[in-house]
């Protein structure tokens, strides 16, 4: 923890970094747009019905995954740049977005390109949240005898008469 009471990065996040992984998300998310914009749209025809709504909702997922990880990266370059304060990019909803998980069975039913995409942009979720997860410390324990002191202090606090 710093004075400003914020936890310190653990990792430090660098542009070169950021911009390889928006590099990868921009390929992906064009790549994405169109397969299931042109060829998935005559794939997705030849599904049967409950294979036909979990690719449409499989491609959201896949969307939805990319522009969270665009929008952190995004983010990360203004922290970068100091256009953001440290500070103000930690907060909570300046972290990844949360993106539901496929369903396997989901996936298996639909073809292959789909499917890979579906994994690419899991795989990329993956990696970027570990990221995100890893540029925070976890809170430092409380010692157990500040804890005892402050359980002792509320006791006492609790037995003064009225």
């Amino acid at each position: 923890m710093n004075e400003s009471g914020l936890p310190q990065p653990q990792v430090r996040i660098t542009s070169r970094l950021i911009d390889s992984l928006y590099t990868e998300a921009m390929l992906l998310a064009d790549e994405a747009r169109s397969y299931f914009d042109d060829v998935g749209r005559d794939e997705r025809a030849s599904l049967e019905p409950f294979a036909r709504v979990g690719f449409a909702c499989e491609s959201l997922k896949v969307t939805t995954r990319i522009m969270h990880i665009v929008a952190w990266l995004l983010t990360q370059r203004a922290i970068e740049s100091g256009e953001i304060p440290l500070r103000g990019g930690r907060r909570p909803e300046r972290r990844l977005g949360h993106a539901q998980d496929s369903d396997p069975a989901v996936v298996d039913q639909l073809p292959e390109a789909a499917q890979r995409l579906i994994n690419s942009s899991a795989d990329l979720y993956a990696r970027v949240k570990r990221i995100d997860e890893g540029s925070f410390e976890a809170e430092a324990p409380q010692s157990p005898a500040r804890a005892l002191m402050g359980r002792l202090e509320r006791g006492l606090v609790g037995d003064k008469p009225a």
